[in-house]
């Protein structure tokens, strides 16, 4: 399992279909709304009654999130998850019958009342679709499966949109009849593939399902923000989708005015948009890689800043009116400057996997499995009002003003590259404030750096060991003064590292240690105030259901050997039970660490010098845990990490 790829995932039943399901629905949906364009061309309406059209209709599909999330929610968390999937894609069925029924009369309004009814389908289906991953796959593979499914999306909806806007003209004056077909035949075989996938327990088999959505959906988004890290993801989710509302909502119009594409021809813009998909894709898909198959949400700081960097590239890219005007893609390609764009859109869109990606995982890793679907159904609410938001913005942000009476109200008029310095400037500022109002992002991402550019780390049986939620006590060898660090960018969730109080002074890393909430300490001969200061912050981040990591040997070695355990962590599980609190202990242990930089191998003049032994193999190993800690003590848990560590000091 260790060197298992995320796409072997797609071999397995208990995800393949799961994934083709999610991926066809996604493609229908988008097939569906770009052939109601289509028709619309078709049909001769008039510019004017296009333009309604078009933005009415994500108003009618966004409406039923609004409406019915709460109760999604709440459905999705009661049901078996793999029943609810096929009733779902049966309920696709009869949706995308009535749209047939519209293309074949070319009859807008029904057309509309189905979009709507489509909405409400994916509100249902919404919920189920992130939380039922935690329950078919491990831990360690939820990045690259959540990478996986952002990549099917993304892909799904713009081969949708290509398909859905051509279908149509392709076919000629079968056109509408295709569009038909297409949809409803789309439906059948989602509904076929879901009916493989695995039976999946209800998350709250006994909850009583509130039907009046405002008030269960006030609950539920105090639900999606109890935790202050998974209330931030979601937020962060929700700001994905206002980035990619306000970017991808502009491109046809930029596609025209600034990349100098043919009037009334789509062609660049599928253009733009595929590099934008096809860059979200990647960067979902790389996730796993760069993660080391954890939950790493050091990732999501460095999507935050990419995605700023690429957008304000495309502004300075192409500021103002293109050199030449109705140019085909290969025209476009042929201009040296149109690289650089096609590197921006690109790269916006691997940024943007890099972000989100570790934020569904984060969300599905530290909310219990009875809450996961409600969570969700809070975030989808949420996503809803960011992504009208945008959109209303976005259209703002470009008009110079508007009257009211005889009031005049001024706007910023922007040009849609200054709306992509706005973005930019904005995407810039709401990451800033989300990394400093939950240092755990920008500390994993400080810690994911220094550890992956000095070492090359393997994690062992981290994310079956270590519990997904819930108090833990984390015991481990102490070989240098990286070690904290080392198992902060190993173990998924934050750690409280109880450490001594002279390594947790070391200049330079004073700051990391302080905003990582670690805990010095100091000998009862030192300083036994600040031991007992230790001890009280030990027993009250236990209390509060926190990871606290100690080094039970109380010092380096000195010798690459591991030391007598002293007593303290008898000390800390003894006072936890005392309060009624059973903790677990995880035995773990660092391995390579000796040979590698900044243990006392060296000798000081030594380590101060370039190491020889940088990007060092370094392995941490996790034992199974030790549910009721009181039933071992501190020669039990060292022969534990003597086991664990074997030879390889």
């Amino acid at each position: 399992m260790a060197g298992q790829s995320q796409f072997a995932l797609l071999k397995q039943r208990r995800f393949m279909p799961y994934f083709t399901v999610q991926a066809l629905g996604a493609f229908n949906d988008n097939v569906y709304r770009q052939s109601i364009i289509a028709l619309l061309v078709v049909m001769g309406v008039s510019l004017s009654e296009r333009t309604l059209y078009t933005n009415l209709a994500p108003a009618i599909f966004i409406l039923p999130y609004f409406l019915f999330s709460a109760i999604a929610g709440q459905i999705a968390e009661k049901v078996e998850k793999h029943k609810l999937i096929v009733i779902t894609t049966a309920m696709e069925i009869a949706i995308m019958s009535i749209a047939a029924v519209g293309f074949l009369l070319e009859n807008m309004p029904v057309l509309l009342v189905a979009l709507f009814l489509t909405g409400m389908q994916s509100t249902l289906f919404g919920p189920v679709k992130y939380s039922i991953l935690p329950s078919v796959l491990r831990p360690e593979e939820l990045t690259g499966g959540n990478g996986l499914v952002e990549m099917g999306t993304s892909l799904s909806i713009l081969a949708g949109m290509i398909y859905g806007g051509l279908v149509i003209k392709l076919a000629g004056s079968y056109g509408p009849e295709a569009a038909a077909i297409s949809i409803v035949v789309l439906a059948i075989a989602g509904n076929v593939v879901a009916r493989m996938i695995p039976k999946v327990d209800a998350g709250a088999p006994a909850l009583k399902v509130n039907w009046n959505p405002v008030p269960e959906s006030v609950a539920i988004m105090r639900l999606a923000k109890r935790q202050p890290a998974v209330r931030n993801a979601i937020l962060g989710v929700s700001w994905f989708w206002f980035v990619g509302t306000v970017l991808t909502a502009q491109l046809p119009t930029y596609a025209e005015l600034h990349l100098g594409g043919v009037a009334n021809d789509t062609a660049l813009y599928i253009f733009a948009l595929a590099l934008f998909s096809i860059g979200v894709g990647v960067g979902s898909l790389l996730c796993e890689k760069l993660s080391g198959r954890s939950v790493e949400i050091g990732l999501v700081p460095i999507g935050a800043f990419g995605i700023t960097a690429f957008l304000l590239d495309l502004y300075f890219a192409r500021p103002g009116a293109p050199p030449a005007t109705g140019l085909t893609i290969a025209q476009f390609l042929g201009d040296r400057a149109g690289w650089r764009i096609v590197i921006d859109l690109t790269g916006i869109g691997v940024f943007t996997g890099f972000f989100v990606v570790p934020l569904f995982a984060l969300i599905q890793s530290r909310t219990p499995r009875s809450e996961l679907s409600r969570v969700i159904a809070g975030l989808n609410i949420q996503n809803s009002l960011f992504i009208v938001t945008a959109a209303i913005l976005g259209v703002l942000l470009q008009m110079d003003g508007f009257s009211v009476g005889d009031l005049r109200i001024p706007l910023p008029g922007l040009s849609i590259p200054q709306v992509f310095l706005a973005l930019a400037i904005a995407n810039g500022l709401v990451a800033l404030w989300i990394f400093t109002i939950v240092p755990e992002f920008l500390m994993r991402f400080v810690s994911m750096l220094l550890v992956r550019v000095l070492y090359r780390l393997h994690p062992r049986d981290i994310e079956s060991s270590v519990p997904a939620e819930g108090a833990a006590l984390i015991v481990c060898n102490h070989v240098s003064y990286m070690d904290a660090l080392i198992l902060s960018a190993a173990i998924p969730r934050p750690v409280r590292f109880v450490m001594y109080y002279r390594i947790f002074n070391v200049p330079g890393m004073h700051w990391i240690f302080r905003h990582a909430k670690a805990i010095p300490i100091a000998g009862a001969k030192e300083d036994p105030a600040l031991m007992q200061r230790a001890f009280d912050a030990v027993d009250a981040a236990l209390a509060n259901g926190e990871l606290v990591g100690i080094f039970p040997e109380g010092k380096l070695s000195r010798d690459g050997e591991i030391a007598a355990f002293k007593s303290g962590v008898e000390r800390i599980l003894a006072r936890a039970a005392e309060r009624g609190q059973r903790v677990p202990v995880v035995p773990m242990a660092l391995r390579g660490m000796w040979s590698s930089m900044w243990s006392h191998r060296d000798s000081r003049m030594g380590r101060m010098r370039l190491p020889r032994r940088a990007r060092a193999h370094v392995e941490v190993v996790a034992g199974p845990p030790i549910e009721d800690g009181t039933s071992t003590d501190a020669g039990a848990l060292e022969a534990q990490v003597r086991m664990l560590r074997g030879d390889a000091a």
